[in-house]
């Protein structure tokens, strides 16, 4: 019941299904739980597309602030990935470029390419 699939028309929609896809995506799956999973993946990506911009055509910098916008993510959540609070800040900033390490930490993180990053 708490993943009956919908259409997703809000960010709250959004975040249920995804953290019921998130859920399933953890555990060894029967056959209907990997049609569900798909079928979350669907919906998930439906909306992506609907509302989201494209990455691609993002600044690695806009790029890491949008995704922390939609995960609902401040500074000081992101600091494991830079190694202290002080490099994070000047990332954030744009005085700082992230650098490859960082990225693929950042793109293992979002679940994309750290290519995004560079």
């Amino acid at each position: 019941a708490r993943a009956v699939p919908v259409a997703i028309q809000s960010k709250a929609e959004y975040r249920r299904i995804e953290a019921e896809f998130n859920r399933l995506h953890k555990e060894l799956l029967s056959p209907e739980e990997v049609r569900l999973f798909d079928l979350l993946a669907d919906l998930l990506e439906s909306y992506e597309r609907r509302t989201l911009p494209p990455l691609e055509a993002s600044s690695p910098l806009d790029t890491l602030k949008f995704l922390m916008s939609e995960n609902d993510l401040k500074q000081k959540d992101i600091v494991e990935f830079f190694g202290s609070q002080g490099v994070a800040s000047e990332v954030l900033n744009g005085k700082r470029a992230i650098s490859k390490s960082q990225a693929k930490k950042l793109g293992e993180r979002f679940a994309v390419a750290a290519d995004l990053f560079i």
